[in-house]
């Protein structure tokens, strides 16, 4: 039961994320991560195709989270990976226009990608890409991983920023800014005994 809870709560944050990136993120061409924002950066400079830039990265990120945060770890981090793509996936088909001003997207966007983000590692997993990096920099140096996930991202966005769209990148750092204090804000919350007990399982 524990298993199937826990599998629920992950997809749950996954989806979220998901459809916010599809949904308020993508249609204004806004990044939604540092691994978005190198695979942008390699295709500008290297001409390298998105899709293999992601799956590299992922795939060399995804073997430390095996070493550093365990097997488990790794396996429900796939798992949401894959959820949050298929939910891409599916709203993209219909979401091909800005649903709003690009502000307002942008803060609606940050707020459920914060939510989903933070769900996720609220439970020990993560949505793969630079996520997993700052997972494993908050557990070795006992920070939260909201602000490592930020300076993370914001130092690869700003880089992209520079070489290739500066205007861009900067709704992108906004929305890193906004969705990593809604991390932190998720991950300091009092855990309550029957979360835990999903959370340790």
């Amino acid at each position: 039961m524990n298993f199937i809870k826990k599998g629920t709560f992950l997809g749950t944050g996954a989806m979220i994320q998901g459809v916010s990136m599809a949904t308020f993120l993508f249609p204004h061409l806004i990044p939604s991560g540092g691994a978005a924002s190198i695979s942008v950066l390699t295709n500008f400079i290297l001409h390298t195709p998105f899709a293999t830039t992601l799956w590299v990265l992922n795939a060399a990120l995804l073997m430390a989270a095996w070493k550093w945060l365990g097997k488990e770890n790794a396996l429900w981090t796939m798992f949401c990976v894959t959820v949050t793509s298929v939910f891409v996936d599916i709203v993209s088909v219909h979401v091909t226009e800005p649903v709003s001003y690009v502000f307002i997207d942008l803060m609606i966007g940050a707020i459920l990608f914060g939510i989903g983000i933070g769900i996720l590692f609220r439970l020990g997993a993560s949505s793969g890409g630079m996520d997993i990096l700052a997972l494993i920099i908050s557990r070795l140096r006992g920070t939260t991983p909201g602000r490592t996930l930020f300076y993370i991202n914001g130092s690869v966005l700003l880089l992209t920023g520079l070489i290739v769209d500066w205007k861009i990148i900067l709704y992108a750092v906004i929305c890193q800014f906004i969705a990593t204090k809604i991390v932190d804000i998720m991950y300091n919350l009092q855990t309550p005994s029957r979360f835990m007990t999903i959370k340790n399982s």
